[in-house]
């Protein structure tokens, strides 16, 4: 496998910086400038053996044969690495698959949103509990299974629907268990188009690769092509920045972490067009000035880095990745990580130094990911849909790209529908298409009252179920109307379910899931599910004026998007809900 050196080297006045920060460690004054110093000094530590021998990874491998990484084998990767024994702890105590608290755990049930509105959790729960200590019972979020709920993961398997009716077969631990759902096309079909094959697929390949890099980048720009995990950033301005960028290493990370409760379109075409992610990532690279891509995929979705690993191999052994690819003078290989569970993972600079082996703890920009990356080589970090769109649009040019959809919201988008729809799954529509045409015409409608939708992951807005009509499939609709289309998962509330519960919810989500690096994020999500829950337990009027301040902390004051996020949806809950929610406030 081929993969590149990586020269590193301290700036001239790090090591004092570094010095600084553990005599303040032991007189216990914090130094933030310090701290991320030493944070980029082991990024160069972490990346002298580059991705061949990954800390990460061993941990990861560490923890599966042992439910966690031993003491003294932390001490041994320190030594090993060149990095703090405490940098090691940090990591290993961070994520849910290598913390020790989970070691022992042999079963886990799903606790994502869809999973919770479905009302599947509990029993379960109890079903599972006829067969399990409760000691060896945990949790896991979100396993993907939003179609048919009832998901649990059992020895490396996810299951979901009538699965538990079969725990008695499942138990061996010998099989997955294969899901179905629908997978639908209105307008044009990028993304579930039928594969044609290996070799005429990758015949594209070949033909981009006798043109030069700024042709294939201006096609890009073109196309109009934004980021499809929730910001909406250009693509072609990433690999722009990281093409301009002097470097002799450069890499192309995809971010396969798709932790969003309720989606489940990145894990469609990992598991069913792994292709079109892969030659996505290829092309891209060349672009860029690439010569390594890294596949970061979640824990969670075992049958997706099954399927990667898989088609990974089919394209190796056709030629297609490699050193000097066809004999065109490109050198591209691949990289496949397990993700350790852990939703921050899904910002590219927690991603990032979750690669490096440290706590994913998100860093301060400017510098850019371009600009100081991966093992702090510039990098181009993009999500899964991202870069399986790249085939189509080099294929049939930028300007037919940019001709699908509406205004700067260009080509398609997939939404991924839960179980409460007629016809859950996976839904391709050309950008700017009703969102009733999705809701109804492809979903089928609901089986049973629905009040809200929450569109977008947890981050996303919370849409009443009487504004659908108002708000087509693109990013200014949605922005226009108080809301985020991001990665345009659909988790329907019903009519019955307390939205108090689902604030609640939401709130805990994020506590769980913050990488405790800024105080409005690791306080502020830990104070509101704290107020939230006193309301629900307790004769307890929550003051409106400290909970908007605390809001408003949130939306100001946070790093990133976990934090400043999670107020959207709550004030869509505020302003849409004030009957139902009124009575816990004062």
């Amino acid at each position: 496998m081929y993969f590149p050196e990586i020269n590193w080297k301290f700036d001239r006045n790090e090591p004092l910086y570094a010095s600084i920060l553990i005599l303040s460690n032991q007189t216990g004054v914090f130094s933030y400038g310090a701290n991320q110093v030493m944070s980029k000094n082991i990024g160069y530590l972490s990346g002298r053996k580059g991705l061949a021998d990954n800390l990460f990874e061993t941990l990861g491998k560490v923890a599966e044969e042992q439910g966690t990484v031993p003491k003294a084998q932390m001490e041994q990767l320190a030594a090993q690495f060149l990095i703090g024994d405490a940098n090691v702890y940090g990591s290993v105590t961070f994520y849910d698959f290598l913390r020790p608290e989970n070691q022992g755990k042999k079963v886990y049930v799903c606790n994502g949103s869809a999973c919770l509105t479905a009302g599947t959790q509990e029993a379960l729960r109890e079903k599972l509990g006829e067969h399990f200590d409760a000691g060896e019972i945990g949790e896991m979020c979100c396993l993907g299974r939003c179609h048919e709920n009832h998901a649990f993961h059992y020895a490396g398997h996810n299951y979901s629907g009538g699965a538990i009716e079969h725990i008695e077969t499942i138990k061996p631990g010998k099989s997955g268990q294969p899901d179905y759902y629908a997978v639908g096309v209105h307008g044009t079909p990028v993304l579930t188009a039928e594969f044609p094959g290996l070799e005429p697929y990758y015949h594209l390949l070949r033909d981009c690769l006798k043109k030069s890099p700024d042709e294939l980048l201006r096609e890009i720009k073109t196309s109009g092509l934004r980021g499809r995990g929730g910001a909406g950033f250009p693509m072609g301005f990433k690999l722009e920045s990281c093409k301009n960028t002097p470097g002799d290493v450069k890499f192309l990370v995809c971010n396969a972490d798709e932790g969003d409760p309720g989606a489940y379109s990145d894990r469609y075409i990992m598991e069913q067009r792994p292709h079109s992610l892969l030659l996505g990532m290829l092309l891209s690279g060349y672009i860029m000035g690439a010569s390594a891509g890294v596949l970061y995929i979640r824990g969670e979705y075992p049958e997706s880095i099954e399927a990667m690993e898989a088609a990974l191999a089919a394209a190796r052994q056709a030629g297609y990745t490699g050193e000097n690819i066809l004999g065109s003078g490109f050198s591209f290989d691949f990289k496949v990580i397990r993700a350790q569970g852990a939703y921050i993972c899904g910002e590219e600079t927690a991603l990032l130094s979750s690669l490096e082996g440290q706590r994913p703890e998100v860093r301060v920009r400017p510098p850019y990911p371009t600009q100081q990356g991966l093992f702090n080589q510039p990098t181009v970090v993009n999500n899964v849909e991202t870069l399986a769109n790249v085939p189509y649009v080099l294929l049939h040019g930028g300007a037919h790209f940019a001709a699908i959809g509406r205004g700067k919201s260009t080509g398609t988008k997939l939404l991924s529908l839960d179980g409460h729809f007629q016809q859950p799954g996976i839904y391709e529509v050309d950008m700017g298409t009703p969102l009733d045409t999705v809701l109804y015409a492809l979903g089928g409608g609901f089986r049973r009252p629905v009040k809200a939708m929450h569109i977008g992951g947890p981050l996303g807005g919370l849409v009443p179920a009487h504004k659908t009509a108002e708000l087509t499939v693109d990013f200014e609709s949605f922005a226009q109307n108080g809301f985020l289309l991001g990665h345009a998962s659909v988790v329907c509330i019903p009519e019955d379910f307390p939205l108090i519960q689902y604030l609640e919810h939401l709130f805990a989500f994020t506590a769980h899931e913050s990488c405790g690096k800024c105080f409005p994020c690791r306080l502020g999500s830990t104070r509101g599910k704290e107020m939230l829950q006193k309301a629900q337990a307790e004769d307890h009027k929550i003051d409106r004026m400290l909970f908007n301040d605390l809001v408003e902390t949130l939306e100001l004051g946070s790093l990133c998007a976990l934090g400043g996020g999670l107020p959207l949806p709550v004030k869509n809950a505020l302003l849409f809900f004030q009957e139902e929610l009124g009575g816990y406030f004062r």
